[in-house]
């Protein structure tokens, strides 16, 4: 398999990629992980660099020319300054090309949701008392569209009690709504009153997102402009995730990335056949 991918890496064409994503995998157990850089037109990974380093994505950027670097029209990419940092060092007019991506954003919401339950948990076991069964573990952290049906009666008995965690849990929701506009200036206005709400909500969990999405609100709205979204990478990543359960995780982290390339890579492993001609 290294034989193969290493073979067919070196005779591929460098062929760049214009609308790239990155993401992070862990490698096995602790915070061994990799780096992984996709296109997001051919959905195959172009590039896995060690840790989650500057270093990890300018192994992939600074390969490429300045010219195929120009070419890129937009990169998907969680909210990591190290990424950020190799993405302005190397790619031209950066911040219109840097989006980013809605799953990572909400995954940021799906944490800040579950800090105010457990928040409110602790206040009740200090009276005595406990939040228990699926909302008292994490019942809160569906999204709505992803409800389970069985759940549906008790989860609006529980919104109409105007608990902090149901507050949350709508604030979460309300910011998912954004990327449904079809107008940028549609999208600002949602945001604008979405960050009142949430920064006047009295729950520090979702008053330090809310300020960090203020920060970083120039990339969140590039979306609109490129329209791309993470997908492909998730995509990729669970396919990764498969070859890591089916190895019972990696100790050889080269053995991982060797993995990912074979599989992933889009690579054309037909063998080359050489025919002697008169």
């Amino acid at each position: 398999m290294g034989r193969a991918a290493e073979r067919w890496l070196k005779a591929k064409k460098k062929q760049p990629a214009k609308q790239i994503g990155v993401d992070e995998k862990t490698a096995g157990r602790g915070h061994d992980s990799v780096t992984v850089v996709c296109d997001l037109e051919r959905a195959t990974v172009e590039h896995v660099g060690d840790d989650r380093k500057k270093e990890s994505l300018d192994g992939y950027l600074a390969t490429i020319s300045k010219k195929a670097r120009e070419r890129v029209e937009a990169i998907a990419v969680d909210i990591w300054g190290r990424f950020l940092a190799s993405i302005r060092e190397h790619v031209p007019e950066a911040e219109e090309k840097i989006v980013f991506d809605r799953y990572h954003l909400m995954t940021h919401m799906v944490k800040a949701v579950d800090e105010v339950r457990k928040e409110k948990n602790r206040q009740l076991k200090r009276g005595g008392r406990e939040m228990r069964g699926c909302w008292g573990v994490g019942g809160w952290l569906y999204s709505r569209e992803n409800l389970p049906q069985r759940h549906k009666r008790r989860f609006q008995s529980l919104r109409q009690m105007h608990l902090k965690t149901g507050k949350a849990w709508a604030m979460k929701e309300s910011l998912g709504e954004l990327w449904r506009y079809r107008f940028m200036a549609l999208a600002i206005r949602h945001f604008k009153a979405w960050f009142f709400w949430a920064t006047h909500s009295r729950l520090r969990f979702m008053v330090e997102k809310a300020r960090m999405f203020r920060k970083y609100l120039r990339q969140i709205l590039t979306y609109f402009w490129h329209r791309i979204i993470n997908a492909v990478s998730e995509g990729l990543n669970s396919k990764i995730e498969t070859l890591r359960k089916m190895a019972h995780g990696f100790r050889n982290r080269e053995h991982f990335k060797t993995a990912i390339y074979f599989h992933c890579g889009g690579l054309n492993l037909y063998p080359v056949t050489h025919m002697n001609v008169g």
